[in-house]
């Protein structure tokens, strides 16, 4: 690998080019290291510290790092989310591959850290409407959003900044509207996102056909369900009406 230049996935080329340049960077749960390289290599970050809980993965970006001759930019370190970073050792934090509450659990656990960095890079692949929503009530303002369809999986990205400003909703019509804006991501929806337009019209398809299964059945627990799909295929026909 040494000299050779990384070429990553398009869902981990898209966090690369969320990161800004010259900041240092904690790539969380770094895997086999491949962004933490890839970031040095194309000089978008002098120095990045490969942190990952596991030390199967670990070993392997440390061999990666070694390898590509970049040791004396990259540091690997074993951590459990960000708790064995330093205040003063980046700007950057970059989280992915984990779902949702796991990030959120994260942050929590280190919020004063996290409200110290320039911008968190975020990839949440779950739960993406609580963990929004999450952003806000810590005061994090989502200034980048965007994402890719790659091997069958729709991947979405985030950059948050803290602000210090709670974001909340009052009136039901409002609270509606962010429920939605949740979901799908705000400046996703602004900006007519064709990708997040191809997601919207696969889930509205497996709804569909869900809807019919469940119209069939008779009991409780389906007609539980029945009025979730139905709200959720409301919000999927609001959010398509963006893109007309």
């Amino acid at each position: 690998m040494k000299n050779r230049e990384i070429v990553l996935s398009e869902r981990l080329q898209m966090l690369a080019e969320m990161v800004t340049p010259g900041y240092r960077v904690a790539d969380i749960g770094c895997d086999h290291g491949f962004l933490s390289i890839y970031l040095v290599q194309k000089g978008i970050s002098p120095h990045v510290l490969a942190m990952d809980v596991r030390k199967g993965p670990l070993a392997a970006a440390t061999e990666h790092v070694e390898n590509s001759g970049l040791g004396a930019y990259i540091e690997t370190r074993l951590s459990d989310g960000m708790c064995g970073m330093r205040d003063d050792e980046a700007e950057t934090v970059v989280c992915a591959g984990m779902g949702g509450r796991l990030m959120e659990k994260i942050l929590t656990e280190s919020m004063d850290k996290a409200k110290a960095l320039k911008e968190l890079i975020l990839q949440p692949q779950s739960e993406l409407r609580e963990f929004r929503a999450f952003l806000r009530r810590m005061g994090f303002r989502i200034t980048d959003e965007s994402a890719v369809y790659e091997e069958g999986k729709f991947y979405f990205a985030m950059k948050a900044v803290y602000t210090g400003e709670e974001i909340g909703v009052e009136a039901k019509a409002d609270i509606n509207e962010q429920n939605i804006l949740d979901e799908f991501g705000e400046l996703l929806l602004c900006r007519r996102n064709p990708v997040l337009k191809q997601y919207l019209m696969f889930r509205r398809n497996v709804l569909s056909q869900l809807l019919e299964k469940l119209l069939g059945e008779n009991t409780g627990r389906a007609s539980a369900r029945l009025a979730e799909v139905r709200q959720e295929l409301t919000e999927i026909e609001t959010a398509l009406c963006r893109y007309a």
